[in-house]
């Protein structure tokens, strides 16, 4: 069993709660919503509720994946829910937001691995929203490009894709996602003239050379935002952290990615690939 690392005083978290915070569980939870805010036990829950945000979760609460740093539940998912695109769009509504966040599970078991659905989730929100702009973070769609122009045809202002980690660790890390892929869905999204994003956690073992390595692979295929933020362990199920990376660290990081040629760079102990995305637009 691989020895427990102490969590650090940096990486305490103060909980918030506020008016808006309870407002916006009220409506995730009347419309029957799902956010990776709860199903990955995000540690600024608290803050981007309290500020009236959250991420919303399409496709159910159910991964056909088994990733070893995600706490999504992994098995059968459920038939599609045919609502769910007016749901979100019209808890966006009800939020206020300008900019809206939604990411999903993995559909494997789909014939279109969830494509269209998320396509209808665009479409939707933008209909319901005409003036909220909208960033998507996508899985990979095994690597089918027609299924990613699926979603880039809906006309997202982002699209974002996250690499999660460096090339040598990703086997130990992704249950069925490759490096290579991820680069390949990236490279489409920006191709096709739509601001590409990606995040990585660092904690789980990689260098700093692989990480500026990651950096490069990404710029080269037109990635242009990037997040870095501290892997957590979830659970005990989950693959353990190696190494809680100081402050100091990320800021290195942070700089040069900037000097490399990204365009927004977030790198913190806690952000998370949605943290603070309205920023990114």
């Amino acid at each position: 069993m691989a020895e427990h690392i102490k969590k650090p005083d940096w990486l305490k978290i103060r909980l918030r709660g506020n008016e808006h915070f309870t407002q916006t569980k009220r409506i995730v939870e009347t419309h029957c919503l799902h956010t990776i805010c709860t199903s990955g036990r995000c540690p600024n829950m608290g803050e981007c509720w309290s500020r009236g945000t959250a991420t919303f979760m399409i496709g159910g609460d159910i991964c056909t994946r088994s990733c070893r740093f995600c706490n999504t539940l992994t098995g059968k998912p459920l038939p599609l829910d045919s609502k769910e695109p007016e749901n979100v769009a019209e808890s966006i509504r009800l939020m206020g937001l300008k900019h809206a966040v939604v990411t999903s599970v993995d559909r494997d078991d789909l014939p279109d691995l969830g494509a269209h659905h998320w396509a209808e989730t665009i479409r939707t929100i933008k209909r319901v929203n005409p003036n909220t702009t909208i960033e998507v973070l996508i899985p990979d769609f095994q690597g089918r490009l027609d299924l990613v122009d699926l979603v880039i045809d809906a006309e997202p202002e982002i699209i974002s894709h996250n690499m999660e980690t460096i090339r040598r660790i990703t086997p130990d890390v992704r249950s069925a996602a490759k490096y290579e892929t991820s680069l390949s869905v990236l490279w489409r999204i920006a191709e096709r003239g739509i601001v590409a994003k990606t995040g990585i956690m660092v904690g789980l073992g990689e260098t700093e050379p692989e990480v500026l390595e990651l950096m490069d692979d990404v710029l080269s295929v037109g990635v242009s935002v990037l997040t870095i933020g501290q892997y957590l362990q979830p659970s005990r199920k989950n693959i353990p952290v190696t190494e809680y990376v100081h402050p100091d660290q990320f800021e290195k990081y942070r700089l040069v990615a900037l000097e490399k040629g990204f365009k927004h760079v977030e790198s913190a102990p806690l952000v998370r690939s949605s943290y603070h995305a309205e920023k990114h637009i």
